[in-house]
């Protein structure tokens, strides 16, 4: 079976496995890599890209953890999945692979914030995640979810845990991911009303765990979310 037509330019350090990610995923999203097609072998890929292969096979793994790609004993790497096309065009797809990153950081971070909100909140604590909830159900209605109302919802969920330190690392978060967060925010804006209503909902979850003290449906509710997260980034499919 013949090899993709995978297109790279040298790359620059530093981070050279993050631009290596950006260039492939750049090229499933646009279609020059279609689904099924096989990458080319790691030695190609390093020589085309100007770098050692711990560089090739960091980028690899990221993009197999992703689920962008799949790796069969004996034939190759091939490609699994494709995220939608509007990422690109909105700009982000450079900023995929540091969001991706954060999310891992995110997951087990925010689950535990959300169970340790749900067992120590206060009523002030939770009226702030409420207020941040209903201003995400006005804009969702209005038709999208912007990025302030969602940060706002889970940083006051990390200051309800209590302990500030979750608060601060929080704040660290959102704001590195601001401007990936606008991107997101213009892809579910302009695409189907389900995707809002989805988003929508997963909150909507978090929030009714911490309000009734349900401190495991919490946990499990932030974590699905998160994954889901990452999904809406890496596979099309959650976008039709």
């Amino acid at each position: 079976m013949d090899s993709a037509p995978l297109v790279l330019s040298p790359g620059k350090r530093p981070r050279l496995s993050d631009q290596l990610y950006s260039q492939i995923l750049e090229q499933i999203v646009s279609g020059r890599l279609s689904e099924g097609s096989r990458l080319p072998p790691e030695k190609e890929i390093c020589e085309m890209f100007g770098v050692s292969r711990p560089v090739v096979r960091d980028a690899l793994l990221r993009l197999r953890s992703d689920g962008l790609v799949q790796s069969r004993q004996g034939s190759g790497t091939f490609i699994q999945r494709r995220p939608a096309k509007r990422l690109s065009d909105f700009g982000g797809m450079d900023q995929v692979p540091e969001f991706l990153r954060v999310l891992e950081l995110r997951m087990p971070v925010e689950s535990e914030a959300a169970r340790l909100a749900a067992e120590r909140r206060t009523a002030a604590q939770l009226r702030k995640i409420e207020d941040a909830h209903r201003q995400m159900e006005r804009d969702a209605e209005a038709g999208n979810i912007p990025a302030e109302p969602d940060a706002a919802f889970h940083n006051a969920i990390a200051a309800a845990t209590g302990n500030d330190k979750f608060l601060s690392l929080s704040r660290s978060i959102q704001s590195s991911i601001s401007s990936f967060r606008t991107v997101a925010s213009n892809v579910t804006r302009t695409g189907p009303r389900k995707r809002i209503v989805q988003v929508l909902s997963e909150h909507t979850m978090i929030l009714e765990a911490i309000q009734s003290r349900e401190t495991e449906a919490a946990r499990i509710a932030m974590m699905f979310h998160l994954e889901r997260a990452r999904r809406r980034v890496t596979d099309r499919s959650e976008d039709t």
